[in-house]
């Protein structure tokens, strides 16, 4: 069963958080973003419905920008289809731990688990992380 991953955004968020990810990983055919709301007559829901039915046979990670928003509601709608996984709070430390695990033979469950770790603790007020490193080295 292949692995896709889905990034959706309100805006060209997810695009651009893309084309990052390419120039750090390199391309991955398996990974695509929906920028969401960029026409008028953008159809949210008619969009996320050809996702989910395109990806049924797939372990489908989607990846939205904002728990609570539209675009991770649209998608909560599918929440118990089986090999669906919904990720809210995209960011870069994430998506560079997800992606250089998809061909791990984990679980998919698993590799969203440790990437999310990853990207919790790779979370810093930079400010905060010298004084303290100043201070040890003082001792």
């Amino acid at each position: 069963m292949a692995r896709e991953i889905i990034l959706a955004s309100h805006g060209a968020f997810a695009s651009g958080i893309l084309s990052s990810l390419q120039l750090i990983c390199g391309g991955d055919p398996s990974i695509t973003a929906l920028d969401c709301y960029m026409e008028e007559t953008f159809d949210l829901t008619k969009e996320v419905r050809e996702i989910m039915e395109s990806h049924a046979a797939d372990d489908l990670i989607v990846v939205t920008d904002l728990f609570g928003g539209s675009v991770n509601n649209e998608f909560l709608h599918y929440i118990h289809c089986p090999n669906f996984y919904l990720v809210a709070g995209l960011n870069l430390p994430f998506l560079i731990g997800l992606t250089t695990r998809l061909k791990s033979a984990d679980t998919t469950a698993v590799i969203i688990q440790e990437a999310l770790e990853e990207a919790k603790a790779s979370i810093q007020f930079c400010n905060e992380t010298v004084k303290k490193e100043l201070a040890e080295e003082e001792f």
